[in-house]
């Protein structure tokens, strides 16, 4: 057994379950075995704690872990739920804080955080449960250029968005978010460019937030960075991406902006649009996907940093964090 345990937490009650046992497995097959021993904490779909295979609850799966890498993704794993549980369990864990987490998974609050550092965003309008959809959705149409892309507030991972034109389909798409518990439909003008996201990663090579080179994102025709077209292969990913360096420079610094802003730590992906009429923000990423069709990884090996380097950082954070 070597020095620090540490639990892996992989699966989850999200809409990103499947995404997220590839992240846990990533994480679990990289972390360096001379330094760590690693503990599997797998949770079902149903929120049940499991380790080595046997129901738990998450004191006991967690009373020998030195601290916790978290593998998940979406609901309960990104808005801040998993973060109470280890918070109240005084057990350190990677990535952001209840709060932090809480405050980027919200699109809307994290929009609202964006407008205020001066950020361009996409124009929207906020349906909540139980409102008057149907005359909402009227105005929708009739003040907002169509198509507009429909998204639930508090899902990620592009899970529920789409693209929509018309009051009877933007209709059909928004009740149905609603009905599985969306947490609100944001519904926002469609903004046409070239789509790109930077990382950030707080104290690497000595930098208090060191801004990965922006990846841009090239999803097949006709389609826009959805779920299938994240996990099926078809988008090409260009790292660095091919923006003029004003451009890749202006996205490294609105992403360190709005990681501070929402009070991030640790890492973070944004996500953007860069159009003719400039850059505009669309969401953070506290957990972004470290599968090997993600993202971040990417970005770290297009400046030379192994990811199991990048394991070790974080746990050094996180460790730092408590020390």
């Amino acid at each position: 057994m070597h020095g620090t345990v540490i639990g892996v937490l992989r699966g989850g009650p999200s809409k990103e379950h499947e995404v997220s046992l590839k992240t846990g497995h990533a994480i679990a097959t990289n972390l360096p075995r001379d330094r760590y021993t690693v503990r599997d904490i797998y949770i079902d779909k149903q929120g049940v704690w499991h380790e080595r295979g046997r129901p738990t609850d998450p004191s006991r799966a967690l009373r020998t872990v030195d601290a916790v890498v978290i593998g998940l993704h979406g609901e309960f794993g990104e808005d801040g739920e998993v973060q109470k549980i280890l918070e109240t369990l005084k057990v350190p864990y990677t990535g952001s804080d209840s709060l932090g987490s809480y405050l980027a998974m919200h699109k809307v609050l994290a929009k609202e955080r964006a407008k205020e550092l001066g950020l361009l965003t996409p124009k929207y309008h906020l349906v909540e449960d139980g409102s008057d959809v149907e005359g909402q959705l009227a105005e929708v149409v009739r003040t907002f250029q169509q198509p507009v892309v429909v998204k639930p507030v508090k899902w990620g991972s592009s899970v529920g968005v789409s693209i929509v034109a018309g009051y009877a389909p933007l209709l059909k798409v928004t009740q149905e978010l609603l009905n599985e518990g969306s947490g609100g439909v944001l519904i926002e003008e469609l903004i046409k460019g070239t789509e790109a996201t930077a990382g950030i990663v707080q104290g690497l090579r000595g930098e208090e937030l060191y801004a990965l080179p922006p990846i841009e994102i090239l999803p097949p025709e006709k389609d826009f960075f959805s779920y299938d077209a994240k996990y099926s292969g078809a988008t090409k990913e260009i790292c660095p991406g091919r923006f003029s360096k004003d451009i890749s420079q202006e996205l490294m610094r609105q992403a360190r902006a709005i990681h501070e802003a929402l009070g991030l730590r640790h890492y973070s992906r944004t996500d953007f649009i860069v159009s003719p009429k400039g850059i505009y923000y669309l969401e953070t990423n506290t957990l972004p996907g470290l599968t090997e069709e993600s993202l971040l990884p990417k970005s770290l090996a297009a400046v030379g940093v192994k990811f199991p380097d990048f394991l070790e950082h974080l746990i050094d954070l996180t460790l730092g964090d408590k020390r």
